[in-house]
């Protein structure tokens, strides 16, 4: 128990210091005016004070990604720990502060603008094709399974509750962000949290030894499969997310300060990256070994881990929330997944949305094209959402160490990340049935001599004399 509390300290310590590290380097302005007031409109830009702000943040990136991502990272045993600790604190969160703070500084623009103002204009079309495909993919699949769920629970027809979670999504895309969204998050986050604790307090008082494998050097993976590049793909909400530079504009848009940004977007990644420690150290714990977890996964999905957790460490009591959570988590990232996918084609196509007119004409057509797609078969599509989540979240970090070295800052700290990410996600495509099928001797130095492509190009980037990014538009 000792090591995962330590593991928990470091994240914590990460927040307070590298955390501040990188605030510094970006340097945020508390008297600039952000766009809740500059451009509030009273549907997508409007204040909403700095702790509801944070929860709808941490719910739009968690969901049930830092627990079932986790769970499944647990199959490669403890060094599934150490990628959320360092992937958290020097990737994830920067990335998550940049994709919000970069998207503050740009009038609440979403990712795909904010990547083609540095990347040019075949990467902003490129990024809306990565981001649109990942929201829709999260959308449907967050419909599906909580639909799911609810069908074995009351008994009713499957394709009534998609229906049901559908016209819920509906309406939280083309309401006031705080008429629906704002107001029930807080309750979720709440669930989310006590889920966690529940089970941390569960572990501390049980009999079981917590983390009874800490040698981080053996794979135990029952398939053998390898930690490079899968765990890095596998494991991606708690360490490192594409997805949540999708969900960060959100929030850009309602942030009143923007000395808050470390606090709503690198920290709540740090809060993310806590509960999928939580949920790691319960799948190394609670089960017989890695072989034992799997045979779980295999019959039920992380889904029913996430069940016999928390009936084992909470009672009926705790079997039931974790049954309530794992179907209302999916919908908190599924409703904000289509309202992202709105605000991406609004400005794809400048269509302002204060009118619910305009709103309407964005939302029906991509409903449609989700309820189409939930009827069809995309298992082998879904089997590249780990790649592209990552390969976005990979050109954001190029995005924002770009916008540093243009602006004579210290580029290094989304640098070094961005490299990273770049070996892990070519390697991956090259090497995977999915992809290309290489061998690991000839994908993994194709990874890295990407990665080496992409330095040598960062660094013909030269400085601006003058920056004109941190100007408001219309400026000169």
């Amino acid at each position: 128990m000792i090591i995962l509390f330590l593991c928990i300290g470091l994240l914590i310590l990460g927040y307070f210091s590298y955390g501040k590290v990188v605030e510094r380097i970006f340097g945020p302005d508390p008297s600039r005016p952000t766009p809740c007031s500059t451009m509030s409109d009273g549907v997508d830009y409007a204040s909403m004070p700095t702790w509801k702000v944070f929860f709808i943040q941490l719910l739009d990136i968690a969901g049930v990604g830092p627990v079932f991502g986790p769970i499944l990272g647990a199959l490669y045993g403890p060094v599934a720990l150490v990628w959320i600790v360092v992937g958290a604190i020097f990737a994830g969160a920067v990335h998550d502060y940049f994709s919000g703070m970069l998207s503050v500084r740009n009038r609440g623009a979403s990712i795909p603008d904010v990547v083609g103002t540095f990347l040019g204009l075949h990467a902003r079309w490129v990024m809306r094709f990565f981001s649109l495909l990942l929201l829709l993919l999260v959308g449907v699949v967050f419909v599906l399974s909580p639909a799911q769920l609810l069908g074995n629970l009351t008994g009713l027809n499957v394709q009534f509750m998609v229906a049901c979670i559908f016209g819920y999504y509906f309406l939280a895309t083309i309401l006031p962000i705080d008429k629906l969204i704002g107001r029930l998050y807080p309750f979720f986050g709440a669930l989310l949290l006590f889920m966690s604790l529940g089970v941390l307090v569960g572990m501390a008082l049980g009999d079981a030894p917590v983390l009874p494998n800490l040698d981080v050097t053996v794979n135990t993976h029952p398939q053998g499969l390898p930690i490079w590049p899968l765990l890095f793909i596998t494991l991606s909400c708690g360490a490192i997310s594409g997805f949540h530079s999708t969900q960060s504009p959100l929030m850009a848009r309602c942030i009143r300060n923007e000395s808050r940004g470390r606090l709503v977007f690198y920290g709540a990644m740090i809060a993310e990256g806590i509960i999928a420690l939580v949920w790691a150290a319960a799948g190394m714990t609670l089960f017989y070994g890695p072989d034992a977890l799997f045979q779980v996964i295999q019959s039920g999905t992380p889904s029913l881990v996430v069940y016999q957790v928390c009936q084992t460490l909470l009672g009926p009591v705790g079997g039931f929330l974790a049954i309530l959570g794992v179907i209302i988590l999916p919908i908190t990232s599924g409703d904000t997944a289509f309202r992202s996918s709105r605000l991406i084609l609004a400005e794809t196509f400048s269509l302002p949305q204060t009118r619910a007119a305009k709103r309407l004409l964005l939302a029906v057509p991509l409903f449609i094209l989700a309820f189409l797609v939930s009827t069809q078969d995309f298992n082998l599509i879904w089997r590249y959402f780990g790649w592209s989540n990552q390969t976005l979240a990979m050109l954001v970090l190029w995005s924002a160490a770009i916008y540093l070295r243009q602006n004579g800052k210290f580029h290094w700290i989304a640098t070094l990340p961005a490299l990273f990410m770049t070996a892990v996600t070519v390697s991956f495509i090259l090497q995977a049935s999915i992809g290309f099928n290489l061998s690991p001797g000839l994908s993994n130095p194709a990874g890295v001599a990407a990665a080496a492509l992409a330095m040598a190009v960062l660094l013909r980037v030269k400085p601006l004399t003058k920056s004109t990014f941190n100007k408001p538009k219309g400026e000169s």
